[in-house]
């Protein structure tokens, strides 16, 4: 029978992902919590790629196991986040038709990137900061319009992937503020211009790099280097050197996929 996970990790420590010889990722570390809980081994399949630092807040995995489990699903849960370390939870298991997979049935992902525009002790290890004087955040949400629809994106794409095609298909793309609960808490008083922003993207698919290298040729856009239509010509007709730089990983979260 199988059966899907949805679960959240803190991606700082892993290497991503995906199993690799040498580094821990959280594909390995939760099919070591789930061969001990089960007393067998027990392959897992991600809903895809999350490179080095990349965070999940709504990650989806499926493993199958023959017949039902031994645990009730609370019990369940409960057993297996007391062997997964405190990055990794678990929050529900359940039975799924044979046929449904965890990568390949998904519709729609859904990612976000967190910038902050000043130095905030409490939010750096989960949101980059941008530094840059002026931010156009009209402008970036003006060029997010040209990634709406069905794309050739290897401009966004790090070479080196294994896919056999870059079209993908987005259907949001925006810019929006937002207040960090400490500084909610913590001041009274506010800028009116806002200092944290995130970065929403959702799409049928993703390329390998690929939001991390729409974020950083939109924050060209805002500092005012391209005009909006400029994303426009990239995905028309540029390469992945003609982009923006790729923005650090550890501002990024999956956060959503639909089946």
């Amino acid at each position: 029978m199988r059966y899907f996970l949805s679960l959240s990790y803190d991606g700082t420590d892993f290497c991503g992902w995906q199993i690799q010889p040498s580094s821990p990722s959280v594909q390995a570390c939760l099919e070591e919590a789930l061969s001990r809980l089960l007393g067998g081994p027990v392959p897992v399949t991600g809903a895809g790629r999350t490179d080095t630092g990349v965070h999940a807040s709504g990650y989806v995995a499926h493993f199958d196991w023959p017949g039902s489990l031994p645990f009730e699903a609370p019990d369940f849960i409960y057993k297996l986040n007391a062997i997964l370390p405190h990055s990794v939870a678990v929050f529900s298991v359940t039975p799924v038709p044979d046929d449904l997979h965890a990568r390949f049935s998904a519709v729609r992902r859904e990612y976000t990137y967190f910038i902050h525009r000043r130095k905030d002790p409490f939010v750096r290890n989960y949101s980059w900061l941008c530094g840059y004087p002026n931010l156009d955040f009209d402008a970036m949400n003006e060029a997010c319009r040209y990634l709406l629809g069905t794309h050739d994106f290897s401009c966004f794409e790090k070479t080196g992937g294994d896919n056999k095609t870059s079209i993908c298909t987005v259907t949001e793309a925006f810019w929006k503020p937002y207040t960090p609960t400490l500084d909610s808490l913590c001041h009274s008083e506010r800028s009116e211009e806002s200092l944290y922003w995130y970065f929403r993207v959702s799409a049928d698919r993703f390329l390998r790099n690929m939001v991390r290298a729409t974020v950083g040729s939109l924050i060209e856009v805002g500092r005012g280097r391209h005009r909006p239509e400029w994303i426009a010509e990239l995905i028309a007709s540029g390469t992945r050197s003609d982009a923006g730089e790729s923005v650090p990983g550890h501002a990024l979260f999956l956060n959503k996929v639909s089946y």
